[in-house]
């Protein structure tokens, strides 16, 4: 079984050390503050955020700025939007095609209609783009599911995706994404 362990970990711009076991099979949400700072907690499981004192790690291996390109492989992450960072230009969303034609996901087997069916099961306002998020870092069926800031209503999607012996770990304040969370850890 699959952990991810924080274990007193500090990072830059907080004053509190964070704790937590995130075991494959359950969903751990991180709740309070506000929703930039709950952001920046699960980017430092992508390694983009440094960890100032403590650790993190994966299945008892420790999440470095060295390792953090490695575990990624094992990591899909769902953020709660894109965003265009320079010149705003008309944004065309990355089709299925090229989501998946990266050459981590290459050998995923996908189509629009597989993605249309996965949207469909997280049972939620398929307009709300951070279904379609959502659904696209399921289908990558990546041991671990980083969610940032879950449409509400999907909590049990997210409990059903934990009992695919995944790790979930979401961020949010949303009582329904709550009320299915096997641990709700503070910040």
């Amino acid at each position: 079984m699959m952990i991810l362990e924080f274990n007193e970990v500090l990072i830059e711009g907080e004053e509190q050390t964070l704790s937590l076991m995130a075991k494959a099979g359950e969903v751990t949400c991180l709740t309070g503050a506000n929703v930039g700072r709950r952001s920046r907690w699960l980017s430092t499981i992508l390694g983009f955020v440094n960890v100032t004192h403590g650790y993190i790690s994966i299945d008892c291996e420790p999440l470095t700025e060295c390792s953090a390109t490695f575990f990624r492989q094992f990591i899909a992450y769902a953020p709660a939007s894109l965003e265009q960072i320079g010149e705003v230009t008309p944004y065309e969303p990355p089709s299925v095609q090229d989501v998946f034609s990266l050459k981590a996901n290459r050998n995923l087997s996908i189509s629009n209609g597989i993605l249309s069916e996965e949207i469909r099961k997280v049972n939620v306002n398929a307009e709300d783009s951070r279904v379609r998020l959502l659904a696209v870092a399921v289908l990558l069926g990546k041991p671990i599911l980083v969610v940032d800031n879950p449409p509400a209503g999907s909590g049990e999607y997210l409990k059903r995706q934990a009992h695919k012996n995944r790790i979930v770990i979401v961020a949010s304040d949303e009582p329904s994404i709550l009320e299915f969370s096997d641990h709700i850890v503070e910040i």
